[in-house]
């Protein structure tokens, strides 16, 4: 942990923060009107998003609720979904300055995100608890604000209108995953891998008694494995891919 003191302050944060929050406003409206769609109530699909800060996590875990999942495979499925922020974590420790006790620490790592960690491990200096609470607000105000409106949406739209609007959240994940697709053969090759897995486990006989929670536990970590294994990411490849955020 870096011994100085930041330099940088809440109102810093803050302002860096608007972006995100204004990005996560219009994803977690997407998220309100898919889980109220689910069946969720207005109140539930807001508490999931004050409580949580992880889009794909959400989703998850609603499909695991949906489908009437075991507390173990919501555990599963959110540790494997959401592994990757315990590296940002690690990596983020490297970059904090001397205020940040463990108390700090560990809400700090609530509002630990993709875009939050990406604009705080650029930072020249050491990052400190006041820029970092900061930066975390607007996201979280954005995510949870989103999520209210797209559940009152859910609520008043029509059904047919409402289902449209529901794959907003998935056409985001979409349009995440496809330009990495179209760089890099190994995503690309992961990621039909993963589908063609979800699809045995939804259609195959035997395969469909697999519950919705362990089938995107068994897709996601089946396919990253065995690309993994045929086709590792060289040492160059990784140096070029942490550059941005280091």
């Amino acid at each position: 942990m870096a011994k100085t003191v930041s330099p940088y302050r809440y109102v810093h944060g803050l302002r860096d923060g608007i972006p995100i929050g204004l990005g996560y406003l219009s994803v977690s409206f997407g998220f309100g009107i898919s889980a109220v769609g689910e069946g969720l109530r207005m109140l539930e699909a807001l508490i999931i998003s004050m409580t949580n800060l992880t889009s794909a996590g959400q989703v998850a875990g609603v499909t695991v609720i949906v489908a009437g999942g075991t507390l173990i495979e919501m555990i599963l499925t959110q540790l494997v979904i959401n592994l990757r922020y315990s590296l940002m974590g690690l990596t983020l420790t490297q970059r904090l300055d001397s205020r940040c006790t463990t108390p700090h620490r560990l809400l700090m790592s609530f509002g630990l995100t993709d875009e939050i960690f990406a604009l705080a491990a650029s930072k020249p200096y050491p990052v400190g608890p006041s820029y970092f609470y900061g930066l975390m607000t607007a996201p979280y105000v954005g995510w949870a604000g989103g999520t209210l409106l797209g559940a009152i949406a859910g609520n008043l739209l029509p059904s047919d209108l409402r289902a449209a609007m529901g794959i907003m959240i998935y056409a985001m994940f979409i349009a995440i995953v496809l330009p990495p697709m179209r760089r890099d053969r190994g995503v690309l090759l992961t990621v039909l891998l993963a589908i063609g897995l979800s699809c045995c486990m939804k259609y195959v006989p035997g395969l469909n008694q697999i519950s919705s929670g362990f089938a995107i536990i068994l897709s996601a970590v089946i396919s990253a494995a065995v690309m993994a294994l045929l086709h590792p990411v060289k040492a160059e490849e990784e140096e070029q891919t942490e550059a941005p955020t280091s």
